[in-house]
């Protein structure tokens, strides 16, 4: 038996209401560029509705004119999407807060992740948004799952609850030693001012 091996999510698609609502939320609140649109290939009286997130992937909205936006909260049941998480950058998410009072729209306030900050809120049919901005960036040649990867194994070795800054700052530490090479013998921190 073999895997099917992934690498990295091709698009996400969710069941929108009409095509304007998707248009105005995932563009003109979410800033993601309306890409293409097409019929729905399975679905003759839906199109479908193509967005950047900002990396070159997809987030795709089945729409049909008959359906209405429903802002009570999407099912959470095993099997159903919880939340979507998008990347944002610290100057963004800096103005967040301000951004979504500004249009009256009712989020969490932020939330101290450890290895990043978020802020939710729910999309115009119920479906929760997190806005998530990491705390750190990863060394050259590494990717933030790796650096989390390393983090919780500092923070499972000294017994701790949840990742944090700390763990990040080590996890860095230990990757770029390991990555890069140096012509010192001696690689441990050291205390240049302590010298007479």
């Amino acid at each position: 038996m073999r895997k099917l091996q992934s690498q990295g999510i091709h698009h996400i698609t969710l069941v929108g209401a009409d095509r304007q609502t998707s248009i105005d939320f995932w563009e003109g609140v979410l800033g993601m560029p309306f890409v293409f649109e097409q019929p729905n290939l399975d679905q003759a009286d839906e199109s479908h509705l193509y967005f950047d997130p900002g990396d070159g992937r997809l987030i795709t909205i089945f729409t049909n004119e008959a359906r209405k936006p429903d802002p009570r909260r999407t099912p959470t049941e095993p099997g159903c999407v919880h939340h979507i998480a998008i990347n944002v950058s610290k100057a963004t998410f800096s103005q967040a807060v301000e951004r979504l009072d500004a249009r009256a729209i009712r989020h969490s306030g932020v939330k101290d992740r450890g290895f990043m900050d978020s802020i939710y809120f729910n999309d115009p049919l119920g479906l929760t948004i997190e806005l998530a901005a990491y705390r750190f960036e990863p060394p050259d040649g590494f990717t933030h799952a790796q650096v989390l990867l390393e983090a919780h194994k500092v923070r499972v070795a000294r017994g701790d609850y949840n990742i944090a800054e700390v763990h990040l700052a080590d996890a860095i530490e230990a990757l770029t030693e390991r990555r890069f090479e140096t012509l010192s013998s001696d690689r441990a921190a050291k205390d240049p001012y302590a010298r007479g």
